[in-house]
């Protein structure tokens, strides 16, 4: 085991990728620039090799020419609504795992129903997300 340079507490244990040496891919939709780098920097420290997009359009593309293990999805980017790409993915592709993070308030009164792998809740925590990519990225591993 590991810890990110400089950790404490407040990060936690970190284990190593799935597969040592082998960079998985992971790409990260989300509208905001902000949320794209805490995503990339988190990611990338435990080896993950990060491709972001800002649209749907251009998630769509990368889905093209990316060999992905996880998909991190928002469920609101820009003025579009990630189901649409969350089905899209599930006709294409039904085995690669996408975890969906919503800042939804349908997700606490069970309103919201979405075929997704995992479901993440603004605000969550850096160990919340990395944890489950992690399950979502073994369980790409061993399904491929």
């Amino acid at each position: 085991m590991y810890k990110r340079p400089g950790s404490d507490a407040r990060y936690g244990r970190y284990t190593r990728p799935v597969l040592p040496g082998v960079k998985q891919g992971v790409l990260v939709v989300d509208d905001d620039p902000a949320m794209r780098l805490l995503y990339r920097v988190n990611l990338e420290l435990d080896g993950y090799r990060v491709v972001e997009a800002g649209t749907l359009e251009s998630a769509r593309a990368l889905l093209e020419s990316e060999p992905l293990a996880v998909v991190v999805l928002d469920l609101q980017v820009g003025l579009e609504r990630g189901e649409s790409l969350l089905d899209e993915l599930r006709a294409r592709e039904p085995r690669l795992p996408v975890l969906v993070v919503t800042g939804s308030a349908d997700l606490d009164s069970g309103a919201l129903t979405i075929d997704a792998d995992a479901v993440l809740a603004k605000p969550f925590t850096i160990d919340d997300l990395m944890g489950t990519v992690r399950t979502l990225a073994a369980r790409s591993a061993v399904s491929r």
